[in-house]
């Protein structure tokens, strides 16, 4: 019977963790998207784009970013379950509109190098990433709107304001990750801008707007001095 309550009382601790549910809408959505989309879509891509240089270092940060996703959410879903909601509202209805856009408007790019002028370890960690994941499905960039839900979140949170290096140090690392995006010839800067755009605008629905809720937030009238 012990264990029944311990179990009860891990469910009712952790009953938020319904939210990862998400992945069975996401997943399904966007590996049918990646299966037919692959030839005829709307190549997404600049000028600009063909000016920056292929670099495979970048590959580093870019993996990093699988680390930086899961080590936010692990964190806040067990220290701070308000911010994890926020986060995770914010992360998967950008992700949903990503799905959409996908959907209703095909998109990929034609950036990726055909031949490499290097040999070493890190093209070929660029060469299986460029084998798993397809050209195609790029506007707006998961891997930037992501990182920016990362540090959107951990900008609001006030118990992680106080480790000036940890907020430091997501920072950087989704600064690195952004850039590896165009860098490693992954996303357009188009892709890039989209994914600022979205987060701006969610972030004024989910965060903006709660704030203006709080207490504190709200303007207390002051009353007036009277002369004596």
């Amino acid at each position: 019977m012990n264990w029944k309550n311990k179990l009860a009382g891990l469910a009712g601790k952790y009953k938020h963790a319904w939210v990862f549910l998400y992945i069975f809408l996401y997943m399904p959505w966007f590996l049918l998207l990646e299966r037919h989309v692959t030839t005829r879509y709307h190549v997404i891509q600049t000028w600009v784009d063909e000016q920056i240089p292929f670099i495979e270092y970048f590959i580093v940060p870019y993996l990093l970013w699988f680390v930086f996703i899961i080590a936010a959410f692990l964190y806040f879903f067990f220290t701070d379950v308000p911010g994890f909601y926020k986060m995770a509202r914010f992360m998967f209805t950008g992700m949903t509109i990503f799905l959409i856009i996908s959907t209703i408007f095909p998109n990929g790019q034609d950036l990726r190098p055909v031949v490499f002028e290097r040999d070493n370890i890190f093209v070929d960690l660029v060469r299986a990433l460029y084998r798993a994941d397809t050209c195609t499905n790029v506007f707006p960039s998961l891997h930037v709107f992501n990182s920016l839900s990362v540090c959107i979140a951990v900008y609001n949170s006030s118990e992680l304001r106080k480790h000036r290096a940890v907020c430091t140090g997501a920072y950087v690392l989704a600064a690195l990750i952004i850039l590896a995006t165009v860098f490693l010839k992954q996303h357009s800067i188009l892709d890039v801008l989209g994914a600022f755009f979205m987060a701006y605008v969610l972030y004024q629905f989910v965060y903006v707007t709660e704030k203006r809720r709080l207490p504190h937030y709200v303007k207390q009238k002051r009353p007036l001095l009277q002369n004596k």
